[in-house]
C-alpha cells in the first residue's frame, strides 16, 4: 500500500514514514504545495496525509485538485488548526478523515487502515472469493482453509490485484506501486514479473483457482465475475 505524506515539517514527515514502514506501508514525500500537485498528476496513492498549512499554498486545493481529475485516493487531513471550519470545508471538499496535531501514529495508522478498507473491500477486515480467504488485519491468506506464506510483496500485489479486480494493470504501474519512487531509476522492471510469477505459483499449488491472468503485452488482471 502506497502513501503519499504531504507535509513541510520534515522531523514529522520522516517520523511517520519511519512508522508506517513498520506496517509495510511504501511512503513518498512532498514538502511544497506545487510537489504534492506533481505527484498527485503522476500517481495514485491509497491514501494521501495532507497538511492543509503548506509554505507555498493551501492544501485544500489539493483536494480540489484531486476532486476535480476524479480521482479516488484517500485523504486524510492532518493539521495544527483546529478550527472547525478547516474541517467542515475539508471533508466537503473530499476529506475522509480530519487528524489535529499532535496525534498518536498508531491512531494514525489505524485511520489509514479504516479508510483504505472502506474504499477498497467495502469495510470488511475478511476478503473471501469462493476457496481463497485474505485476513487483512493478520495479513493471512488461505486456500480452501490451508493457510499459505508469501512475502510482503507478494502480499502486497494480491491485495493491490484485488482492489483493482477485472482491470488490466501494466507492469509499469506496479513497478511504481512496489517501488515508488525508485521505479524510474530501474532499467527494466523483470522484479515485477518475478513477484507475480511467484505468487501465481503458490496460488496455484494451494489450489486456488488461477484468477490472476497475465494480459500479454500489457500486465495482468484479477478475474472476479
Amino acid at each position: 500500500m502506497k502513501i503519499l505524506i504531504i507535509e513541510d515539517e520534515e522531523e514529522l514527515a520522516k517520523s511517520i514514514a519511519e512508522y508506517l514502514s513498520k506496517e509495510n506501508y511504501l511512503c513518498e514525500f512532498a514538502t511544497t504545495f506545487g510537489e504534492a500537485i506533481n505527484r498527485i498528476e503522476a500517481y495514485q496513492y491509497d491514501c494521501i496525509l495532507l497538511d492543509i498549512m503548506l509554505p507555498d499554498g493551501n492544501g485544500l486545493k489539493i483536494l480540489e485538485e484531486l476532486k476535480s481529475q476524479g480521482k479516488q485516493d484517500g485523504v486524510i487531513i492532518i493539521s495544527a488548526k483546529n478550527a472547525l471550519d478547516d474541517k467542515i470545508r475539508g471533508l466537503k471538499v473530499g476529506a475522509d478523515d480530519y487528524l489535529t496535531k499532535p496525534f498518536h501514529l498508531s491512531e494514525l495508522t489505524a485511520r489509514i487502515y479504516s479508510i483504505i478498507r472502506r474504499k477498497q473491500f467495502s469495510s470488511s477486515n475478511i476478503i473471501r472469493q469462493n476457496e481463497l480467504q485474505i485476513d487483512l488485519l493478520a495479513k493471512t491468506v488461505s486456500v480452501n482453509d490451508t493457510s499459505i506464506t508469501l512475502t510482503k510483496k507478494e502480499f502486497d500485489l494480491l491485495i493491490y490485484f484485488i482492489g483493482n479486480k477485472n482491470r488490466v494493470i501494466s507492469k509499469s504501474t506496479l513497478a511504481e506501486h512496489l517501488s515508488g519512487d525508485f521505479a524510474d531509476m530501474l532499467d527494466n522492471h523483470d522484479f515485477v514479473y518475478a513477484h507475480v510469477k511467484n505468487l501465481k505459483k503458490k496460488l496455484h499449488e494451494a489450489g486456488c483457482d488461477q484468477y490472476l491472468k497475465t494480459v500479454y503485452g500489457t500486465g495482468y488482471k484479477w478475474e472476479n465475475n
